[in-house]
């Protein structure tokens, strides 16, 4: 259907705001069953939702791009900008007409906010007015947004940016600070740091990566270091002037002694929170966590049993493909047996994309340990495994691999993989986690050579 509408309201089985993975993905489900959907999207450069056009796709565009440099200067920064907004733009206008092509699908651009319970007024992106839209059921699907930190002169210092404002961003920052330590911002650390920035971090937490094994929480770090990230920990971030010789500077408290960094750039990654203002979710009875995330059951329905909330918007782990999983419930809810819930996911692996990247799934030894398990651990590093010449073939043999095992039942109860391809391969171990799969029979299996998953022969092999 077209991108607009012939009358003021519309009438719909289903109403989608936010055009995310999981809420796409029903749209066009429900349409070719012959349903009436309306999909909302607020903006037409977020057709397709957050992982195509600010997140994943853009990030490790740039990440990728980084890796086959054959020079760090401005203008290799830029052709990697261009091909990345080549690419989202491509993405973008298939994921318009993958709904836009089913003929009982209506896409709207413009802002949504709730009427009532099963009623939401859409502001036309195109100044043509408003259009209601009545649906028996709906979906908040808005995503999150970065959560800007409180530092006296941050908003107004002029050279803060977001990961959304610097993906679109053309001239690579001589000088850029990263304003918290957590996976957003060493990825956006390590890749400017490729293209040849100065790059600073600072985190208040004592150490980055504080929910990792101390040693594989080392090893990364030595790796962005190596990398050419400059990682301040247990900094007290205090302000930011631009009154001096430098576009900006920011002062930390560290140990008690002021220090301070310039900066031409400030990239304010502290997390993100879920997008809510504006909906007036209040008007449908539709409840919110104290953190500000959709309040949902284990089906994804809301206080309101007609409204579901998936992605980041509901407060779950924000990764698209726990959005497509989200996707899966609310389906087999609408259209199957309704027993899928959250309660069904295991082992749900994410990914730093650093290089080379940590992927890691299920519990540290640290965590292990503490829930009164028996394990078995095996940690090694890359350079040392006889059993992946791959590692060496690329020319990345930096990182380590480590797993942890039930020392009583032989489980695998989590891993660590900072290698190269290390986001292909746990997806292997996340596999074997969820069907009880042994680490025995993991170690033992035919791998095809030379893979990084050859590792686990070795690896699984030196168990103790």
């Amino acid at each position: 259907m077209t991108n607009a509408t012939d009358g003021r309201s519309i009438t719909a089985d289903l109403a989608v705001i936010g055009f995310g993975k999981g809420a796409k993905t029903l749209a066009a489900t429900l349409g070719r069953r012959g349903k009436r959907v309306v999909m909302i999207e607020r903006s037409a450069q977020m057709y397709g939702g957050t992982c195509i056009n600010i997140g994943c796709v853009p990030t490790k565009s740039l990440v990728y791009q980084a890796e086959q440099l054959s020079d760090q200067s401005a203008a290799a920064y830029r052709r990697a900008v261009e091909n990345e907004l080549a690419l989202t733009a491509t993405l973008r206008a298939g994921n318009f007409a993958m709904l836009d092509d089913i003929e009982t699908v209506t896409v709207l651009t413009g802002r949504a906010e709730f009427v009532d319970a099963h009623t939401v007024t859409v502001a036309l992106a195109d100044g043509g007015g408003t259009v209601d839209v009545t649906a028996e059921i709906l979906v908040v699907s808005t995503g999150s947004e970065p959560r800007i930190p409180d530092v006296p002169g941050l908003v107004d210092s002029g050279v803060m940016a977001t990961s959304t404002d610097l993906l679109a961003t053309p001239d690579l920052p001589g000088r850029l600070v990263v304003l918290g330590g957590g996976y957003v911002g060493l990825e956006f650390a390590a890749m400017y740091a490729a293209y040849g920035s100065t790059v600073t971090v600072l985190e208040h937490h004592p150490e980055i990566l504080g929910q990792e094994d101390d040693d594989v929480a080392a090893c990364a770090r030595d790796l962005l270091r190596d990398n050419g990230v400059s990682i301040v920990t247990g900094a007290e971030v205090q302000e930011v002037r631009t009154d001096g010789t430098a576009p900006a500077r920011v002062t930390y408290r560290l140990d008690g002694v002021l220090q301070s960094v310039d900066a031409d750039v400030i990239l304010a990654a502290a997390g993100r929170r879920p997008v809510t203002d504006g909906l007036r979710l209040d008007a449908a009875g539709i409840e919110l966590t104290a953190d500000g995330a959709v309040a949902v059951d284990e089906h994804l329905r809301t206080s309101q049993p007609h409204v579901f909330a998936m992605g980041d918007v509901n407060g779950g782990p924000q990764f698209t493909y726990v959005s497509l999983d989200d996707y899966r419930i609310v389906a087999d809810q609408l259209l199957g047996s309704g027993t899928r819930s959250t309660s069904d996911r295991r082992a749900v692996p994410y990914v730093l994309f650093m290089t080379p990247p940590l992927a890691r799934v299920g519990l540290t030894e640290r965590d292990a340990r503490a829930a009164g398990r028996s394990v078995r651990v095996a940690a090694m590093p890359v350079a040392a495994m006889a059993t992946v010449p791959r590692a060496r073939i690329v020319g990345e043999a930096r990182g380590m691999m480590k797993v942890v095992v039930d020392a009583d039942d032989d489980a695998i109860l989590g891993a660590a993989l900072l290698s190269y391809d290390s986001h292909e391969v746990v997806n292997l171990v996340a596999l074997a986690m969820r069907h009880g799969i042994t680490a025995t029979a993991l170690r033992d299996e035919i791998y095809t050579h030379p893979s990084m998953t050859e590792a686990f022969n070795q690896l699984l092999g030196a168990l103790a």
